[in-house]
């Protein structure tokens, strides 16, 4: 038990007082408390694990090897734009074919993008070597592109890249979206 001890100092003989006794609490109930609390939340509370993306990356070239440079076909591929406004985009055209009718809108659900990856892979001349790619413009959101990373894995799309949008396919864009939203980038 804790307690505080005065120590009575009236050495002189006189009037015979009365001791008071000094008033004290003792605290040991209360850490017993204390500590029953902390461990009683300490075993209820749950821990959460940290969700974090796995995010494979090729390995580093070693120097002097330039890796082969791969040329993706317009048979093989399709590119997916992701815009604002939850909005997203896809064709399978050049520069020189893209149009306001052949970039074609979808919807991040699965009989939008999900069935349009898988139709687009099912028409692939070489279905082993079909490539998504995956162009956020300026004004998409992370969401957008979680989810876009998300219909690759349900759709067993291996290969897949992220890229920047071209300046020919940003002005098909903008003018589909009807709006200037950020200035072409130049390449």
């Amino acid at each position: 038990m804790a307690e505080v001890q005065v120590k009575d100092n009236s050495a002189k003989g006189g009037k015979v007082r009365s001791k008071k006794q000094v008033p004290h609490v003792d605290l040991t109930p209360m850490v017993d408390l204390a500590f029953l609390l902390i461990t009683f939340f300490m075993l209820v509370t749950t821990f959460n694990k940290p969700n974090v993306m796995d995010l494979g990356l090729p390995a580093k070239p070693k120097e002097n090897q330039k890796p082969p440079d791969t040329e993706i076909k317009l048979s093989n591929s399709i590119s997916l734009l992701i815009g604002k406004d939850n909005r997203l985009f896809w064709h399978q055209q050049d520069n020189t074919s893209l149009t306001d009718a052949t970039l074609n809108e979808t919807s991040f659900d699965r009989e939008g993008i999900r069935k349009v990856i898988e139709q687009a892979k099912a028409r692939a001349a070489d279905q082993t070597k079909f490539t998504v790619i995956i162009k956020p413009t300026d004004d998409a959101v992370y969401k957008n592109f979680v989810d876009i990373l998300d219909e690759m894995t349900i759709t067993k799309s291996e290969m897949y890249g992220v890229t920047d949008v071209k300046p020919w396919e940003q002005a098909i864009y903008e003018r589909k979206v009807g709006g200037s939203t950020a200035p072409a980038p130049t390449n």
